[in-house]
C-alpha cells in the first residue's frame, strides 16, 4: 500500500491537469491494484502496459464503453483521496480524440459546441429553406401528387444535394479515424482479428457491463436496458440504411421508381427500422437524463442527447411521412423530414455519430493485441 501511494503521489505532482495525462494517473493506480481485469477489455488492454503515452490514452479511452461497472466497484473512487473514475476520464479522453482527428483540423472546435441547440437550429433552417421552395413552386399543399415525393424535388435534385454532402461527412470522417488508426494501429491485421473485432461491435459485447448482467446507470443496479435501447437504435438504423440502397438499386438498376406500395422491401425495411429509432432513442435519452452524473463527461451530455433527439426526429418524420403520403400534408412533411436528414449529415463527422467508427478501430486493435506474444516488444512511440 505504501508504494502505490507513492506511486501516486509522483503521478500527481507530474500531472499537468489534462485529460491525457489524468487518465495516465488513473490507469496507474488500476494497474497496481487490477480488481477489474476481469471486467472489460480496458482492463486486459491496460495490464499489457508499463506506463501511457498519449496513443494509449487515445485507444483506451474508446475501447471503453462507459457501462459504468469499474467505477462502482473501486475501492479508489472518490470520497478516496485517489479520486478514480474510469468512465469519466475516458470520455473527457473520447472527446479530446474526436477533437484531436477531426477533419478539417479547424472543424474539431465543433465538438466543443455540438449540442441539441446547434443541431436542431441548422436542421430547423434547412426545414424553413425547404418551406419556402415547396411555396415558391406552388406545391405547399397539392392534393394531386398521388405519394410522390419527386413531383416536389426531382430524383436528381436530392441525389446531387444529399449525395454532396454525405460524401463530404463520409470523406471527413474516414481522414479522421484513418489518422486515428495510424497512430494506435500495431501488429498484423488477421482474419481471425477482423472476425472477433466484427463479433464484439454487431453485439455490443462490452455494454453488458463488468460480469455480463448490463450496465450500472443511477446506482449499483445491473440493467440490460441501455444495451437494448443500444441494440435497437443501432440495427434500426442499419435497416433504414438497407431501405435507401435497396431503393437507390430499385431505381438505377431495376428501373423501379418511387413511390414504393407499402409490402415492397425498401418499405419494410425503413418502417421496421423507423420504429427500432423510435425504441431506441427514446430509451437511451431516458436513460441518459437519469443517469449518475459520475458516469462520463457532463460536457458532452449535450453533444449526446442532440444526436439520440435528432435520430428520433429523423425517424418519427419519415415515419408520419410514410403514413401521410397520400394527403396534402405530404409536402410540408417531406419538407421537414429533408431537413432533419440534412442536419444529421452536415452533423456526422463532428457529432456523437463518429464514436461509433472510432470505437471499431480500438476493438479491431484490440483483437490484434491480444494475439501477439509480448505487446511492450511493438507498442508506438
Amino acid at each position: 500500500m505504501q508504494q502505490l501511494k507513492e506511486l501516486i503521489q509522483e503521478a500527481t505532482v507530474l500531472a499537468s491537469g489534462t485529460p491525457e495525462v489524468e487518465a495516465a494517473r488513473m490507469l496507474q493506480i488500476c494497474n497496481a491494484c487490477r480488481y477489474c481485469e476481469g471486467f472489460c477489455a480496458v482492463f486486459p488492454a491496460m495490464t499489457r502496459r508499463i506506463d501511457f503515452n498519449v496513443a494509449d490514452m487515445n485507444y483506451l479511452a474508446n475501447l471503453c464503453h462507459n457501462c459504468g461497472a469499474c467505477l462502482h466497484a473501486c475501492q479508489y473512487a472518490s470520497p478516496h483521496e485517489f479520486g478514480v473514475n474510469i468512465p469519466q476520464v475516458m470520455a473527457q479522453v473520447r472527446k479530446e480524440t474526436y477533437i484531436t482527428y477531426a477533419w478539417p483540423k479547424s472543424f474539431g472546435a465543433l465538438y466543443k459546441r455540438n449540442g441539441l441547440t446547434m443541431v436542431l437550429a441548422s436542421s430547423l433552417s434547412l426545414i424553413a429553406f425547404l418551406l419556402l421552395t415547396l411555396w415558391i413552386n406552388g406545391n405547399l399543399f397539392s392534393r394531386s401528387l398521388d405519394g410522390n415525393f419527386y413531383a416536389i424535388f426531382s430524383h436528381n435534385t436530392l441525389a446531387l444535394m444529399f449525395g454532396l454532402v454525405f460524401v463530404f461527412a463520409l470523406a471527413a470522417l474516414s481522414v479522421g479515424v484513418f489518422s486515428f488508426w495510424s497512430q494506435i494501429s500495431v501488429g498484423q491485421i488477421s482474419g481471425a482479428a477482423v472476425a472477433e473485432a466484427a463479433h464484439d461491435t454487431l453485439t455490443l459485447k462490452y455494454l453488458g457491463g463488468g460480469h455480463g448482467d448490463g450496465c450500472n446507470n443511477e446506482d449499483d443496479a445491473f440493467s440490460l436496458w441501455r444495451k437494448r435501447f443500444h441494440h435497437f437504435t443501432f440495427y434500426g438504423f442499419l435497416l433504414c440504411f438497407a431501405a435507401t440502397s435497396v431503393a437507390t438499386l430499385y431505381h438505377y438498376v431495376l428501373d423501379l421508381h418511387a413511390p414504393y406500395a407499402f409490402n415492397s422491401l425498401p418499405v419494410i425495411l425503413g418502417t421496421i427500422g423507423g420504429i427500432g429509432l423510435l425504441i431506441g432513442p427514446a430509451g437511451l435519452l431516458y436513460l441518459n437524463i437519469r443517469r449518475n452524473p459520475q458516469h462520463g463527461d457532463a460536457t458532452q451530455k449535450p453533444m449526446d442527447r442532440a444526436f439520440i433527439v435528432l435520430l428520433f426526429l429523423i425517424s418519427a418524420s419519415g415515419l408520419a411521412l410514410l403514413a401521410y403520403r397520400d394527403t396534402a400534408s405530404m409536402a410540408i412533411l417531406l419538407a421537414i423530414h429533408l431537413g432533419f436528414v440534412m442536419g444529421f449529415f452536415l452533423t456526422i463527422p463532428y457529432g456523437k455519430f463518429g464514436h461509433g467508427f472510432y470505437r471499431i478501430a480500438a476493438l479491431l486493435k484490440n483483437s490484434i493485441e491480444k494475439r501477439q506474444k509480448n505487446t511492450l516488444d511493438f507498442e508506438p512511440e
